[in-house]
């Protein structure tokens, strides 16, 4: 994974409540058994008409949301089924902030278990960003070891992150790569154990 320190980047505005992970993801592009490849289908049914052209009323298809890689979104973002392919669908897609009142638990542990930064801030601090970055002002900086969101002339907002997936995300680490830093204590204790 890649780490996440200071993250300078254009914002998109998801201003919707409850999206499921059948919107993030729908269930017929759930196939591929690789983490890769999915960002084509995010938001698949609201991003496409029928004939597979893109929907100007979409939010994420105005030219201005184009290259984001922050989303700011409404409240219980990620609900629905526990589908891992939500996470690595908006990672592909170039996603790897979110930002929101609140998310579904097991979508929230997936994306920092995926490399994703999931910020909850409270529903006026959302409102008061999103306005900011609707005033053309889509450039956030979020700062992870900090813990700090800012934007536009004045915009500084705090946030809580567990000091678990902090370590982990800043160092671009995995759970797979937390186990492989203690290699050579379990190796010993493997030969210890006659294992």
């Amino acid at each position: 994974m890649k780490p996440i320190t200071i993250v300078t980047g254009k914002a998109a505005i998801l201003d919707r409540a409850n999206v499921d992970t059948d919107q993030i993801i729908p269930k017929q592009f759930l196939k591929r058994i690789e983490r890769t490849g999915f960002g084509q289908f995010l938001f698949y049914n609201w991003r496409f008409d029928e004939q597979g052209a893109e929907r100007d009323d979409f939010e994420l298809n105005h030219p201005q949301n184009k290259g984001a890689s922050i989303l700011i979104a409404g409240e219980n973002f990620g609900c629905g089924s526990s589908r891992e392919h939500a996470p690595w669908s908006l990672l592909d897609y170039g996603f790897n902030i979110i930002i929101a009142p609140s998310f579904a638990d097991i979508f929230y542990q997936n994306c920092f278990k995926n490399g994703i930064l999931p910020i909850k801030l409270t529903h006026e601090e959302t409102a008061l960003l999103m306005s900011v970055c609707t005033d053309g002002k889509q450039e956030i900086t979020v700062d992870l070891p900090n813990q700090l969101v800012k934007a536009g002339d004045g915009f500084r907002t705090e946030f809580d992150i567990h000091p678990y997936w902090k370590e982990l995300l800043v160092n671009g680490w995995d759970e797979i790569s937390i186990t492989l830093r203690y290699d050579s204590k379990i190796e010993a204790f493997e030969k210890a154990s006659g294992i």
